[in-house]
């Protein structure tokens, strides 16, 4: 019973920072064209700074050591070859998010370096990267 209370938990954890990583883009989309120190501006840094200080790095954590209990729980080979494929994609997924921390440091320093059309791009990234870890899971292929 305990093993299915921790997958809860990651499940949960994971919706959540999906959440953040889905949406934060969208924020930056909309800063963009905010002028420098203007009221909006303002707004979107709390916005953005709440977002992923009190979501998203949250989530992440628990998502991760509630994923690893899962796979011990479960007794899962850590050299399965499904379990290494859908860890690349959460390594992604990380690096995704430390690069989503770079442009919310970026916005609080009063720095617009990419347009708008730049974000709407890069928000597509953790689409592709959930359906990776999705199938990984699911199917399991190469096991």
């Amino acid at each position: 019973m305990a093993n299915l209370w921790i997958k809860v938990i990651h499940i949960v954890a994971v919706v959540a920072w999906m959440a953040g990583l889905f949406y934060l883009p969208r924020l930056f989309v909309y800063h963009t064209d905010l002028a420098v120190g203007s009221d909006g501006d303002k707004l979107f840094k709390i916005m953005e700074r709440r977002l992923l200080g009190v979501i998203m790095r949250p989530a992440a954590v628990v998502a991760l050591l509630a994923g690893m209990a899962t796979v011990e729980a479960a007794g899962f080979s850590w050299a399965a070859p499904w379990l290494s494929m859908k860890l690349l994609g959460v390594v992604c997924l990380l690096g995704y998010h430390g690069l989503l921390e770079f442009h919310l440091k970026t916005f609080a320093r009063g720095q617009r370096s990419h347009s708008g059309r730049y974000f709407r791009m890069i928000n597509e990234v953790p689409t592709v990267l959930l359906i990776w870890i999705v199938i990984f899971v699911v199917v399991k292929p190469f096991s």
